[in-house]
């Protein structure tokens, strides 16, 4: 529901969003190494010349020291935010996903399953590493923010960390950073042409190799107890900030189909409120859980009523005590009162009453004190009748302690 107070300005403006944030925190990092390794690591992504194969292998050739390797990590966090606030993230697959994504869409779509999981699963989203961050995190600053304060967060680990190594001006920084320059240059000199590529595309390897070989000989420099404490900061940072982008990009791109699977499910089982449609689904079905779904919907229906709801902190014996009161129950309150009893005893759905219409109260309440295993020996009829009576008030909390566990059950997700 829209707050109305400040509505009225808001028409006809953009909302604009943007991941300026992020992008504000890398451009802070790229210092030293890290610009350059941010420039190689955009030129190798845009290149026209190179196939998305070749691509890969460079790629993967100066990941060797990932913490090191901070343009790739630091561009592959840019791509994935801009993909989400341009929902290019949600794939255009086939007749299912037919339509480009849009960040509204993935905004409405998160918000849904924040209430659509807890019907369905019970528990929260994120228990389902499903919550607002488990796809959005990186947008909302949790790259950029600490959550209690005890640790730094990722991007000021990174930010602290380069500065620190940077400001020593090691000698195998530099040479890292003349093997970036020199593997830039290689790529841009290739043209369209194909005897180009195919003569200059060799030198390649060797050229990222280098790079990979200038990443172990840095790594080796931060070896040393002057740079360890920064070191195993970067590398730190780095998994996090690899964690948070993954389990983002897996919860949205499968966000439409995991949701349709949660809407499909809650139209099959609403279903089992039909009787023969129920039946039907029951035949049908060949998943062993479905069929005893639609076999047993009708009798958890049946369980399910409302005064019966233990959504409360209340214990079953108060809960008991509550229901039994508010039915307005005791119905009988005098076990001298052995007509009100004798009625009571008729109603008992554990007692026999054929033949009763020809007893009289006293026969009647011995009749129904043998049936229910009360001793009748030595005592007078107005004992008996208090015995009844409190036998069949038992009996009455049972089957309201009865009704609060099947209706408990019916209502209880598994």
């Amino acid at each position: 529901m829209a707050i109305k107070k400040g509505l009225s300005t808001l028409v006809d403006i953009s909302p604009n969003f943007s991941d300026q944030a992020i992008e504000n925190a890398v451009d802070q990092i790229k210092v030293g190494w890290v610009i350059k390794s941010f420039e190689l690591d955009a030129l190798i992504t845009a290149n026209s010349v190179l196939p998305l194969s070749q691509k890969n292998d460079i790629k993967d050739t100066i990941n060797n020291v990932p913490y090191l390797n901070l343009g790739r990590l630091l561009g592959d966090l840019l791509r994935h935010t801009k993909s989400i606030i341009d929902g290019s993230i949600l794939p255009i697959t086939d007749a299912l996903n037919p339509t480009p994504g849009t960040f509204e869409e993935i905004l409405g779509s998160v918000q849904s399953l924040q209430g659509i999981i807890p019907l369905m699963n019970g528990g929260t989203a994120k228990d389902k590493s499903r919550s607002v961050n488990d796809h959005l995190g990186s947008l909302n600053n949790i790259l950029l923010e600490s959550d209690d304060g005890s640790t730094l967060p990722a991007m000021t680990m990174l930010k602290e960390s380069v500065d620190f190594i940077v400001g020593f001006n090691l000698s195998n920084e530099t040479a890292l950073e003349t093997a970036y320059d020199n593997l830039k240059a290689h790529i841009n000199s290739l043209t369209d042409d194909s005897t180009d590529i195919e003569h200059r595309t060799p030198l390649l390897t060797p050229l990222s190799n280098a790079v990979a070989t200038a990443h172990t000989n840095f790594n080796n420099s931060l070896n040393t107890n002057t740079f360890l404490a920064k070191r195993d900061q970067l590398q730190l940072a780095e998994i996090k900030i690899e964690k948070q982008v993954s389990l983002e990009n897996a919860n949205l791109v499968t966000i439409r189909d995991y949701i349709k699977s949660l809407i499909d499910v809650q139209n099959y089982a609403g279903m089992g409120s039909d009787d023969e449609m129920a039946e039907l689904l029951s035949k049908v079905a060949q998943a062993p859980e479905w069929v005893n779904y639609y076999k047993t919907y009708k009798d958890n229906f049946a369980s399910l009523n409302p005064i019966y709801d233990t959504t409360g902190t209340a214990d079953k014996k108060t809960l008991v005590d509550t229901i039994y009161t508010n039915s307005g129950l005791p119905d009988v309150q005098d076990p001298l009162d052995i007509f009100a009893v004798a009625n009571k005893a008729q109603r008992d759905s554990r007692i026999d009453t054929a033949g009763f219409d020809r007893l009289n109260v006293d026969e009647i309440i011995i009749k129904s004190c043998q049936q229910l295993n009360i001793s009748i020996a030595d005592k007078e009829v107005y004992t008996l009748s208090e015995l009844l009576l409190e036998n069949m008030n038992d009996e009455d909390r049972r089957q309201i302690s009865q009704a609060l566990d099947l209706n408990q059950s019916a209502d209880t997700l598994s």
